[in-house]
């Protein structure tokens, strides 16, 4: 079923940011038909999961990476919500750090076997949790500043600021889902 959810959402999103990607190729849209095409290859991604023997990532885990996607690459550059809607993108970043920190919940149980976590401590696995969300939104400023300096000039339009401001989100959303990592730990 897993396998299935994957093939068809991957699919899908590729057929739709192909179609973007023509149509603003066409338009000479040069900003928008860039943001399609990474959106192919974001949208692919998925399909690496299928080459694995135990996928640890759950459907809704898979069904919120396209979400992100979605609301990130469609409506945040494409349809312009990052300007128009000042709180959109501290939102995705807040949405981010919640997502990796669940994702990396996943990798703990994947990576951990069973019979040990009990031997783990509930404060690495909080530090886990947090220390993924951070790397994440890290590698997401990051991501923005190379863009700015190499192909657009639209990421970090609030400069210092909104870097800033957005690590923060990431990590409060990754802050969040450690803590309940940390006080859930044995139903984790």
């Amino acid at each position: 079923m897993k396998r299935k959810i994957i093939i068809i959402l991957s699919v899908l999103f590729i057929i739709f940011m192909a179609a973007l990607f023509i149509y603003y190729l066409i338009k000479g849209d040069s900003t928008r038909w860039q943001v399609a095409l990474g959106g192919i290859f974001a949208s692919a991604l998925p399909l690496l999961l299928l080459r694995m023997k135990h996928n640890p990532f759950n459907i809704p885990i898979i069904i919120n990476y396209y979400l992100f996607l979605f609301c990130s690459l469609f409506l945040g550059s494409i349809s312009s919500f990052y300007l128009h809607y000042k709180w959109w993108d501290s939102t995705l970043h807040f949405y981010k750090g919640l997502f990796v920190g669940i994702v990396s919940i996943s990798l703990y149980k994947h990576f951990i076997p069973e019979k040990v976590r009990n031997d783990v401590s509930a404060w690495i696995l909080f530090l886990f949790v947090l220390s993924l969300s951070v790397f994440a939104s890290v590698l997401w400023e990051a991501y923005e500043f190379i863009g700015d300096l190499t192909i657009t000039k639209t990421m970090q339009r609030g400069g210092n600021k909104d870097t800033m401001y957005d690590l923060l989100c990431g990590v409060a959303g990754g802050l969040i889902i450690a803590i309940y990592a940390l006080i859930r730990k044995q139903k984790v």
